[in-house]
Order: structure tokens, then C-alpha cells, then sequence
């Protein structure tokens, strides 16, 4: 299976070739073979029958001849999938723009303050969210017990801050004077917001919340619809 950061090189790959013209006017800036170029973007097999990649010297290559900046070909682009009013299509299987980075619970409690302008580190797990979300959404480990049996500890869940926290979705909450976020269903009832862990055998199942949290974003897919 192809590791997330050589679908990122690939994807970057892509959007050298249409920001030069061609595969060929590519290699002719960088100073590479182009036939080197097509064999990696076919995924031509080597002799050990592992595919082409782009390895760190043609990255650095790439990025070199095309003026990017030192690590942007192990960057995730989300606002780079049209150049010139050309769509890019890696067929790369899961739409890489819609790849969410794993964060902390810490994180998620200020996400909204750091999301503006992140860029996911080389080596950070991205996971593809195969449902519509936005570009800010995060997704997260479950820890604990509080939400079985829906949700089992280590379970991803894949939230999206910007979605509408209704009725009945599971929402992750920042609550005042603590240092991390949670994670409930929402419960609104006759202009109150509750939040309640699915665990029947959980203490406090139902508690009251107003001024004093404040929501991160919506569950959106947890391996099924949620």
C-alpha cells in the first residue's frame, strides 16, 4: 500500500507538471530525465518490484528547479488543486485533498486559532476522509470508555469544525478550566445544551453546559455515518 507522504510527493508532482506545461518541460527546468518522470508517475516497477518514487534527491530537485521553498514537496497543498483553470487528477485513489491530519485532545481545544494557514508536517499521519468536510477538519484517537459501545477507545473520528451541531450529533466540546477537549452526543432541549456519554454504566452520563464550553466541531464518519 503507498505511505501518505509519497501520495503527497505525487500529488506535488502533478502540480509542478501542469505549473511547467509538460512532463518534459518539467525535467528539461529541473534538469532531470523525463522518461524517469513518466516511469514514476505510472508507477513502473522497479527490478526489487517495489514502484517508482520520488526519492529525496529528485524531491529536492523538483523543488530546486521549480523555486519552491525547502520541504514543499512533502506538503500538502489543499488550495493548489486548480493551476491555470486545470484540474489536477493523480488518480491516486483517496482524494488527497480532503487528507486530515491526527491531532492531540489538546489540539482540538485550539484548533480554530492554529488551523488558519497549517500545514501538516513531513511524517504526521494524514488520514483521507471519504465523506465532504472542510479543509479544517482534524480527526482524533478515542480514548476511554464514555462513549461505548458506539465508539471504543482508539476508534478515529474524523470532526469537522465547521459542520452544524445539532440535535443529537457527536460533537467534541472544549469545557472551561480544562486543559483538553472532550468528546459527546449533544442533547438540545427547550433552549438547553446537554452533553451525554453513551456508556450506561458511566458516571454523570448527562451534564449542562452553557457559556462555559464551547464546541470544536462535529463527528462526521468514524469508519461508518455517524
Amino acid at each position: 500500500m503507498m505511505r501518505i507522504p509519497e501520495k503527497i510527493r505525487l500529488k506535488n508532482l502533478e502540480l509542478l507538471i501542469t505549473e511547467a506545461g509538460s512532463a518534459a518541460k518539467l525535467a528539461e527546468r529541473v534538469g532531470t530525465n523525463s522518461s524517469y518522470i513518466s516511469q514514476v508517475r505510472r508507477q513502473m516497477r522497479t527490478k526489487k518490484g517495489t514502484p517508482r518514487g520520488i526519492g529525496d534527491d529528485l524531491a529536492e530537485k523538483l523543488e530546486r528547479g521549480m523555486n519552491k521553498q525547502e520541504g514543499w514537496m512533502d506538503t500538502l497543498h489543499r488550495d493548489e488543486s486548480h493551476i491555470a483553470g486545470t484540474e489536477v487528477n493523480a488518480h491516486l485513489g483517496p482524494d488527497i485533498r480532503n487528507l486530515c491530519p491526527v491531532i492531540s485532545w489538546v489540539q482540538a481545544g485550539e484548533w480554530m486559532e492554529i488551523a488558519e494557514g497549517y500545514q501538516p508536517q513531513y511524517g504526521q499521519e494524514l488520514l483521507p476522509c471519504p465523506v465532504s468536510c472542510s479543509n479544517d477538519s482534524y480527526v482524533l484517537r478515542v480514548r476511554g470508555i464514555s462513549m461505548e459501545p458506539k465508539f471504543h477507545d482508539g476508534d478515529l473520528i474524523f470532526v469537522d469544525p465547521h459542520a452544524d451541531p445539532v440535535h443529537g450529533k457527536y460533537v467534541v466540546v472544549m469545557i472551561e478550566d480544562t486543559a483538553e477537549a472532550t468528546f459527546k452526543q449533544l442533547i438540545v432541549e427547550e433552549g438547553h445544551q446537554y452533553l451525554k456519554a453513551l456508556n450506561p454504566e458511566w458516571p454523570n452520563r448527562i451534564i449542562e453546559v452553557n457559556q462555559n464550553a464551547r464546541i470544536c466541531g462535529v463527528v462526521v464518519f468514524k469508519g461508518e455515518m455517524v
